[in-house]
């Protein structure tokens, strides 16, 4: 029988078809390793960055369909084996598969990665995620002592700085912050966050704000996301609650034509207006109409931007944010393409849901939606460029790769990648007597040296 559509040949023995899975699967292992770097070099050079683009994360599952999750994980490895250089090299040789790495990325250090390689040569995935794990455990342990005065020295200050921004200063112990983090990074897993989003648009970015890392300012944003949601789910919201907990009180002058007037947090700084018409967008609204000495005159119902009925046609029709690329589901906005302080009409047609950090970007980063003929969206960068939401790739195959690799001298056969365990009973109590130990010394070692 001919080869079928995959370019297999029936006619192998299931001893040849063995022999072809592990070699393949040694090419995959060194091109993984290829593509790790290239990802560390792309993310070095800020080759993703484009003003709407939060992160290399984000580049990635945007143009190589790579959940974000996942997207997030590759970054992480790809950076960590620049400074783990044998097990970064066996992976290039094709010794070691993408999940073995990912779990030795975790923990080990220059004083513990040779110890950690040859487990995971000659060690199942399995046996690699059990000794990582004993190892995380043995290392994160915490003296009580240590604990109380964690507890004594516990605090949170702040202060409004000049530019209106809260600064928060926290010292917390290791229970609380291990909380405070964990729900950070939930937050941070849901919602889309900027790395310079707290910027003025007319102000310029310099080369070192631009340059910071984005994950900062990810967990400034996921903080203001756990203020919100205790507001709306927390005890004394349980009877209801605004899902905008902010307040801004703004001049119908200074919304309307973007002219000065009062533009400030109730209780708080000022505020640009452009960032009051976005948090207009989809919030409870209430007129005051005041008298000239400033005295309320009339005070209005509170009225919805988007009424609920609206509201759950929008959720309907985009399922998200509708930016291309974009997965989020959760802590979406609606989004006036004419905003209604324009005279802009809410109803479906005029309205697109947004994430959070898209929705910045729109009102205070210079990017503008349009609705297409047929129903898409298209979003444009002030410099005219269109948002696309695909590439072009160049389409390889199994047979490219190992001529590839043969090319480059490597020398790949079924018995590269596989695993050198034989059944024998892993000592996972004497791994961890070494591991240790490595770490221990090398610890005293850097003490010594300073």
């Amino acid at each position: 029988m001919e080869g079928t559509s995959t370019g297999t040949d029936r006619t192998l023995s299931t001893a040849d078809l063995a022999a072809q899975i592990t070699e393949l699967v040694g090419h995959l292992n060194a091109a993984n390793r290829r593509w790790l770097a290239l990802i560390a070099e792309f993310d070095r050079r800020k080759g993703w960055v484009d003003s709407v683009t939060q992160s290399c994360a984000h580049w990635l599952n945007w143009q190589c369909g790579i959940n974000l999750g996942a997207a997030r994980e590759k970054v992480r490895v790809a950076h960590a084996l620049e400074k783990l250089p044998l097990i970064g090299a066996a992976m290039a040789r094709g010794e070691l598969s993408y999940a073995k790495v990912r779990a030795l990325t975790r923990v080990a250090s220059e004083a513990t990665e040779t110890t950690f390689l040859s487990i995971a040569l000659h060690g199942t995935a399995h046996h690699v995620e059990t000794i990582v794990r004993q190892y995380r455990r043995a290392t994160e342990a915490v003296e009580l002592s240590r604990e109380a005065q964690q507890q004594a020295g516990r605090s949170i200050s702040y202060h409004w700085d000049d530019d209106g921004s809260l600064v928060l200063k926290a010292r917390l112990p290791s229970e609380a912050g291990t909380l405070l983090l964990r729900a950070l990074e939930a937050a941070d897993a849901d919602l889309p966050l900027p790395d310079v989003a707290g910027l003025h648009p007319s102000l310029p970015v310099s080369a070192e704000t631009r340059d910071a890392t984005p994950r900062t300012a990810r967990r400034a944003d996921a903080l203001g996301v756990l203020a919100e949601s205790f507001l709306k789910h927390g005890a004394e919201a349980l009877a209801g609650g605004e899902r905008q907990q902010i307040v801004v009180h703004v001049d119908y002058a200074a919304l309307r034509h973007r002219a000065s007037g009062r533009c400030e947090l109730d209780e708080g700084p000022a505020i640009p207006v452009e960032t009051a018409r976005r948090l207009g967008c989809d919030s409870s609204i209430v007129t005051i109409v005041d008298k000239d000495d400033g005295e309320p005159l009339d005070v209005g119902r509170r009225t919805r931007s988007i009424p609920p009925a609206l509201r759950r046609a929008l959720n309907a029709r985009d399922r998200g944010c509708r930016f291309p690329g974009c997965t989020h589901t959760r802590y979406v906005d609606g989004h006036h393409i004419h905003h209604w302080a324009d005279g802009g009409e809410t109803r479906l047609a005029n309205l697109v849901s947004l994430c959070r950090f898209h929705h910045r970007q729109v009102h205070e980063g210079g990017l503008t939606v349009e609705r297409l003929d047929d129903g898409a969206w298209r979003f444009v960068k002030s410099s005219g460029e269109a948002i696309v939401s695909s590439a072009h790739r160049a389409n390889c195959n199994g047979t490219e790769l190992i001529a590839a690799h043969h090319a480059q001298g490597m020398t790949i056969d079924s018995r590269t990648a596989a695993t050198r365990w034989r059944g024998e009973r892993m000592d996972y109590v004497y791994a961890m007597d070494v591991l240790v130990q490595r770490a221990s010394t090398a610890r005293r070692d850097v003490s010594a040296e300073t």
